[in-house]
């Protein structure tokens, strides 16, 4: 008997591939019935619910055996109503019974760095999220997205003379825990072992120098790192934003992206294995021209 697996932002890139990965894999695909024209064509039931409202989310969640749900902080660019929108889904949840919630969570930098970082909302709204969903009493596991090796094609930056070169205010060992999208069907498949924990969604740790040595390996194009200060780094950048996104660029580098946590755990979780940094590179070598 098939069971009603219902994804927030099915169109977007997070709830995307959620589809995707369910729709792919022999198990899931029988075990969820899955609940935007193209995702019709696939076999998707497609609802349109308003994370504001419960009513609209009670009538989207009835009958839901397993929820995956990602907020959108730059949507509105208001931590508040993030927050809003999280407990919204978890209240809502909790009372139609849903067995599992899956949220595409993420640290909270204030915390985690002592107060040092204390500008990176879109961060800290998550993690908010998270310690409602955990205190609500609904079934539930979370995914930690790492950092999208697609934000490479825009900060790779080529230079006049051909060469390629990567900016960031850190140092020569900050880590950046690297992934194309997450693999959320491990928290499906594996939901018994995984209440109430994380899933740390990263290929692999690259250091900023790892990150340009292997695209000039595999593109051809040679490429250098230039570490900045961070008054440079935030001049090239627009102003409501230069803040925010350099405590997140320092925050990988301490106390980390995961906080030092490995990732073998999470990866020994998946079916197969990861895009590598070199695979990306391959495959969209064509973006870097």
């Amino acid at each position: 008997m098939s069971r009603l697996i219902t994804v927030f932002g099915a169109t977007g890139n997070q709830g995307g591939s959620v589809i995707d990965a369910i729709l792919a894999d022999p198990q899931l695909s029988k075990e969820f019935k899955k609940s935007a024209q193209e995702l019709a064509k696939r076999g998707v039931e497609v609802v349109t619910a308003d994370l504001g409202s419960i009513n609209s989310l009670t009538a989207a969640l009835e009958g839901t055996h397993t929820v995956f749900l990602v907020t959108n902080y730059w949507e509105t660019i208001n931590a508040d109503i993030e927050y809003s929108q999280g407990k919204n889904v978890a209240d809502v949840s909790k009372a139609v019974g849903v067995s599992h919630l899956i949220f595409s969570s993420l640290h909270h930098v204030k915390e985690e760095s002592k107060g040092r970082l204390t500008h990176v909302p879109h961060f800290d709204s998550k993690a908010n999220v998270e310690k409602y969903i955990r205190a609500s009493g609904v079934g539930c596991s979370f995914v930690l997205p790492g950092y999208y090796m697609s934000n490479f094609k825009q900060m790779l930056n080529r230079a006049e003379d051909g060469s390629y070169q990567l900016f960031y205010p850190v140092g020569k060992q900050a880590k950046f825990p690297c992934l194309t999208l997450p693999r959320t069907q491990a928290a499906i498949k594996h939901a018994d072992q995984l209440k109430n924990k994380r899933i740390l969604a990263a290929a692999k740790y690259y250091t900023p120098e790892e990150i340009v040595d292997t695209f000039s390996q595999v593109s051809g194009k040679k490429a250098v790192f230039i570490q900045v200060s961070p008054e440079q780094y935030k001049a090239s950048l627009p102003p409501a934003v230069a803040e925010e996104y350099l405590e997140n660029q320092l925050f990988v580098e301490e106390p980390g992206y995961y906080l030092g946590e490995p990732l073998e755990p999470s990866l020994k979780l998946l079916d197969s294995k990861p895009t590598t940094w070199a695979e990306f590179v391959q495959k969209n070598v064509s973006a870097w021209k």
